[in-house]
This record gives C-alpha cells, structure tokens and sequence, in this order.
C-alpha cells in the first residue's frame, strides 16, 4: 500500500506519505519529525487494524483498514528539550531482542523483499555528515539508547545519563576510528541528545556523521514478528570509506545487526544510571579492545562476542 495519510492535529493538517514496507512506528516517527510529539506521547484515533483491532506500533500498515486520503486524529504534547532528551523512546519495545544464532536464521542477505527494501534505504535514507572520514581511519558506529546513554534513569542532568567514562573513552578511540551515531529515533533528537552530553561539542574528538531511523529497515518474519534493523550497507553504500573490513558497530540489541551480524558488538544496556554510575566500567573495558584491534587490518574475521576473552590478561592486570 503506498499513498498518503492526512494527520489532524490542533488547527493543522500534515500530509504523510507511506508505503508497504512501513510499520504503524514509521508514521509515527514520521509524526514526530513534523510536530515533536514523541511517539510514546501520540494517540491517534480511529487507526485500526482490518479486524477492529486497536493498532499497535509493530504492525505493519498494509494490515490497517486505511483508505486513500483518510484523515486520521492527533493527540499528544510536545515536551521540551531536556524532556526529550530523558524520555524519547524508540517506537519497539526496548527490552525485545533476538536470541544468539537467530540472526544466521533469518538469512537476510538471500532474502529478495529484505534486499529490495535495503535498496530503497540506500537510494534514499539520508546521513548527516559532520566531518568528512578521515584516510585510513576505522570507523566505530554508536548506538545511543542504552549503549552511551541511559534513557529512562531517574537522574535529571545530562551529565547523570551519560554512560560512565564516555568521553574519556570516545577521545582515546577517535585516533584510530572515525565515530558515527545511529539512533532509532529522529534526527533533531540525536542532535539534542548529543548536545546535552556534550558529544557534539567535545573538543577532544569529532563525530563523523548522524544517522537516525530513516536509515532502518523493517523485518517481518513468521517466527520473531516484526522488527527494525539496522543495515551496515546502507552506510557503507553512502561512504565507501567505510566497508566490513574496517567496520565496528556497538548496540544492545542483537536485533541490530541482522544484515551485518559480523560487525556488531552487542554491548551490556547502561540502565538505572542514578545507581549504576559508580560501578559501570563497559566502556574502560570496550576502549581497551578496541585499541587492541586498531592496528589489524581487517576486523571480518574477529569473533566480537569474545571480546573479553581477548583482553583477558589486560583485565586480570587491571584487576
């Protein structure tokens, strides 16, 4: 189903165009970019599935009873910045991920519907980029949710939700990597939340580019549902720089790396940061490893799940 879907919302109508690859999560991404109003935040009347039912945000819209041109009510608030910045969620639900050897199941890459929509992606998904990539420099993708950031913490700074020795850790791996963030949220988020942890702003190190949800694609399986990814190839089609070999990505959902389950690292969720700040070491630990393997030249081969392993002596010293 692609055409277009007319949201009322306050005094203002908006026009959204979608298509069959998209989930109810999409539109409303695609809500939030237009009026701030985060999708945890949104409710809109009479979207409901073909059989009656309430629509959620992982179905698919070509299972929704939409008519072309149909309007569709609006409501939700807009919060500001710091607000935001602390409760923006992703459109899945955070804690849902795939089991370790599920990725290999899924065989994405002979898959021709998820290969067309990773076609799509490429031609069509943007990426910010900040600084250009810099010769012979690896590249190291960040995550946000989670991975540098805690999101739903009960600490109120910016300082408080960041996780524990980032920036310490994002200025020793910039000698080696240049470092991009991809988030499953907008990009006017990414850049508020970089903002207020002082990421974009470091003088110690510089982001290479911003990619956001736009930039994900949509798996639909029989078994595990249905679920966003994010697909290496669409950056590494967009830089060429940046290809499997040098290519190193830090998420805490394995779901992430369902295109590309060689080049992701899944790293331990920074969560309860009002009580976790003290005691997190991930990341003194993840600059250790990646200082390591800095210097190979192809990280194809490496077992990323072993990570610890590799570093064993260097933590037993450290111990």
């Amino acid at each position: 189903m692609s055409g277009e879907v007319i949201i009322k919302w306050s005094s203002k109508e908006m026009m959204f165009k979608i298509n069959d690859s998209e989930t109810v999560g999409c539109l409303k991404r695609k809500i939030e970019e237009e009026t701030r109003v985060q999708p945890k935040r949104q409710k809109l009347l009479g979207l409901k599935a073909k059989g009656g039912k309430l629509a959620t945000d992982d179905m698919m819209l070509t299972d929704l009873a939409l008519k072309p041109g149909q309007k569709i009510m609006l409501i939700g608030h807009v919060t500001n910045e710091l607000d935001a910045q602390a409760d923006v969620a992703p459109h899945v639900q955070d804690d849902f991920d795939l089991e370790e050897g599920v990725l290999q199941e899924l065989d994405v890459k002979d898959n021709p519907d998820f290969q067309e929509k990773l076609h799509r992606r490429i031609a069509n998904a943007p990426i910010k980029v900040l600084n250009p990539p810099r010769p012979g420099k690896k590249c190291l993708v960040l995550d946000i949710d989670y991975t540098i950031f805690d999101l739903n913490s009960t600490a109120e700074r910016p300082e408080e939700l960041a996780r524990p020795h980032l920036h310490e850790f994002m200025t020793a791996v910039y000698e080696h990597y240049d470092l991009i963030i991809w988030s499953a949220t907008g990009m006017k988020w990414i850049e508020v939340k970089m903002r207020e942890l002082g990421v974009s702003t470091n003088p110690a190190y510089k982001l290479t580019a911003f990619m956001d949800h736009k930039s994900m694609v949509t798996i639909q399986t029989a078994k595990y549902g249905v679920f966003d990814c994010k697909p290496l190839p669409v950056l590494w089609a967009k830089m060429p720089e940046y290809t499997p070999e040098n290519t190193i990505m830090f998420d805490d959902l394995r779901r992430n790396y369902a295109f590309n389950p060689q080049n992701g690292l899944v790293i331990r969720p920074y969560k309860r940061a009002h009580l976790n700040r003290s005691t997190d070491r991930e990341l003194v630990y993840l600059k250790i490893y990646l200082l390591k393997i800095a210097s190979l030249e192809s990280l194809a081969s490496l077992k990323h799940k072993k990570w610890e392993r590799y570093i064993a002596n260097e933590l037993k010293s450290m111990d």
